[in-house]
């Protein structure tokens, strides 16, 4: 029980990286803030977590869907102890070099992976500082450190700036007690790649560049996820951690 009596809040948490992270914040004993745009995946995985989980229905593209999902959290609890930002989005086949993709899919990419981070960190400030010190984590990527974001110029760029935000809140709010790393996964299994995995050449390709030899699942990364929302990373800020087989260091 690692977070007991903490709470936090938990974006793309309908499925993925995110709704896994959900099932192990609760099971170490946190109540959780499930925010996503499907609300009948929501409710089904809040249902999953007994009374810890809360559904919290939004876009975190619409300022407003998040302003009013946060006020929908303040019933419930006044402050958060953990933000962990994981809802993204990855457009394959539209995504590509930087003079072919077009203004439509840089924006729908950014929308939700910069636009949607910023808003969500914009609104849970607050929630952090309430907590007197609180934990913002945010779902990096290796397309956002190295080589391998080429031919997605726009997710690739979207995930870098949401990486350098999560170091401008860390350097911006360290007197408020408030504390911001980014977790890189490596190539996981998750809806979000789903299209590329599907295609045996691609999917052997992934396989090939991950040292570990096999890949990630969204269980992988909930053990760094409970550390950080957790008061065992107390001294942790402005990190980046990498849990992706090897992938960045190869």
């Amino acid at each position: 029980m690692r977070l007991a009596g903490k709470a936090g809040i938990v974006t793309g948490a309908a499925g993925g990286i995110g709704s896994a992270a959900a099932r192990a914040f609760a099971a170490e004993g946190a109540t959780v803030g499930l925010l996503d745009r499907d609300p009948g995946t929501l409710a089904t995985v809040a249902g999953g977590l007994g009374g810890s989980g809360i559904a919290l229905p939004a876009d975190v593209t619409d300022e407003d869907s998040v302003r009013a999902a946060v006020s929908r959290w303040r019933q419930h609890r006044a402050h958060a102890d953990f933000v962990y930002v994981c809802a993204g989005q990855q457009l394959h086949g539209a995504d590509g070099p930087a003079g072919e993709v077009s203004l439509d899919t840089w924006n729908r990419t950014l929308a939700v992976n910069l636009t949607g981070a910023f808003l969500t960190v914009k609104y849970a400030l607050p929630l952090l500082r309430a907590a007197l010190g609180g934990s913002l984590i945010l779902c990096g990527s290796p397309t956002g450190l190295t080589m391998s974001g080429g031919g997605y110029a726009a997710y690739a760029a979207s995930k870098a700036g949401m990486m350098s935000l999560a170091r401008t809140v860390a350097a911006d709010y360290a007197a408020d007690g408030i504390r911001a790393n980014v977790i890189v996964p490596g190539t996981t299994q998750t809806p979000l790649i789903t299209a590329l995995l599907d295609d045996d050449a691609t999917r052997d390709a992934l396989l090939a560049g991950t040292p570990l030899g096999r890949l990630g699942t969204s269980e992988d990364l909930t053990g760094i996820a409970v550390y950080l929302a957790s008061d065992e990373s107390r001294f942790a800020t402005a990190a980046t951690f990498c849990v992706d087989g090897g992938l960045t260091q190869r």
